[in-house]
């Protein structure tokens, strides 16, 4: 289990602050270029933008489709707010680009308790004082931890050609310039602020980031798990079953990655510990990108991520997601391969002991080049030969899925 990081909320004013002071040295201040990045934010009569103001711009940022290319993508689109910002219909990867109609590659993922994620690490060290456990790659942003933090990952998606599709940096601020938005945008960060792209860019990335860390939004900790942390309510006794089974490190063993349990600090769990692992998932074979036999996404060792690509026990690792909400989600894994939540239970459950069920061609781990199936997790409830008995029965696998259910968000407390 990986270490709870404090939510950056707290942290907020001294990054407002940072942004905030002047970047430039004293020489420069004589005669500044219009593009200098004096502060990442034009002061407003000596003043900074208030978090409300930040938080609304953002907002309407993230629901405006016209900062795409095709006019018609918003960052809504993909994160619908009324679905736990995660996508509301059934495809394995949503269409974007500068037609909006470009497939990606991989599932667009919940932005919900997001918070607290770490910057990606190769070793991660649950004990700063203890390095003797090596945890392995862990934090980061996106499937594969590419991005660092909040404020990079909210660019990411309006210059990407399979989602907003911009060109560059100067194409998201001129349609931003001539949106709707244009006026909201000079009244939180100043009349002359189209004028210093730098700090344009940085102002509107700063206001998807400061949304996104909205409490109310993004992480409101209101499901009926949450009611029953809190003392509030009971679960039934099919849900306490399957709570039992997700914890139980001999059967379902899914706490030993998506942490169910209050942390030390008092923190709700995240059901993630933020790791990347390799759990074979199946190939996805409706994905236009698989089209091509000899095309494999790999997550942490490529094709998007290009750093560790030399690594190649890392191949097939991907982000493990938090399970909060994972009820209204409509397809599951990296690729979208599953749609239904039992199936991916039953798939963890058989996927050693019954693998012609998940994997085509008569190949296990079919979305792995050959040669790199000693990199797949072997941990409970995984492992068995083929005929075998399955960690989990068809009633644990109900049970869990009920437990499941009961990390959705907007519980009513009776």
């Amino acid at each position: 289990m990986k270490k709870i990081y404090a939510a950056p909320i707290a942290l907020l004013a001294l990054i407002l602050s940072a942004c905030h002071s002047e970047t430039t040295p004293p020489a420069a201040k004589a005669a500044p270029a219009n593009d200098a990045p004096q502060a990442a934010y034009a002061p407003m009569r000596g003043r900074q933008p208030s978090v409300p103001e930040l938080t609304a711009l953002g907002r309407a940022m993230f629901n405006e489709p016209s900062l795409s290319a095709s006019g018609r993508n918003a960052c809504a689109s993909c994160h619908n707010p009324a679905n736990a910002y995660g996508p509301d219909n059934r495809l394995a990867a949503q269409l974007g680009g500068a037609d909006g109609k470009t497939e990606g590659t991989r599932a667009a993922p919940s932005l919900r308790y997001m918070q607290n994620v770490p910057t990606f690490s190769e070793h991660f060290h649950e004990d700063d004082d203890d390095d003797s456990v090596d945890a392995g790659p862990t934090g980061g942003h996106n499937w594969d931890g590419r991005v660092q933090t909040a404020h990079e990952q909210a660019l990411g998606p309006l210059l990407s050609p399979r989602e907003m599709g911009n060109k560059d940096e100067a194409a998201v601020l001129a349609r931003l310039k001539a949106g709707p938005l244009a006026a909201q945008f000079r009244q939180v960060f100043g009349a002359d602020i189209f004028d210093r792209p730098n700090a344009a860019l940085k102002g509107a990335l700063m206001a998807l980031e400061v949304f996104q860390e909205s409490p109310a939004d993004f992480y409101p900790y209101n499901s009926k798990y949450d009611a029953y942390l809190r003392k509030q309510t009971a679960l039934s006794a099919q849900e306490l079953r399957g709570l039992n089974l997700f914890n139980d490190e001999t059967r379902g063993n899914c706490a030993s990655c998506h942490v169910s349990r209050i942390a030390p600090s008092g923190a709700f769990p995240q059901f993630t510990d933020y790791g990347l692992i390799n759990i074979g998932v199946p190939r996805n074979r409706k994905l236009a990108a698989n089209a091509d036999p000899a095309y494999y996404d790999l997550g942490l060792c490529g094709p998007e991520r290009t750093d560790l690509k030399d690594h190649k026990e890392y191949c097939g690792s991907f982000k493990t997601p938090s399970l909060r909400n994972v009820a209204l989600r409509k397809v599951y894994f990296h690729n979208g391969s599953f749609t239904r939540l039992e199936d991916v239970v039953r798939f963890y459950a058989t996927r050693d002991t019954a693998p012609q069920k998940w994997y085509a061609g008569g190949r296990k781990f079919d979305d792995l080049p050959a040669g790199l199936e000693g990199n797949v997790n072997m941990e409970a409830p995984f492992g068995g030969k083929p005929g075998g008995k399955p960690a989990l029965s068809e009633r644990d696998i109900a049970d869990i899925v009920a437990f499941l259910h009961t990390l959705t968000d907007g519980y009513a407390v009776k």
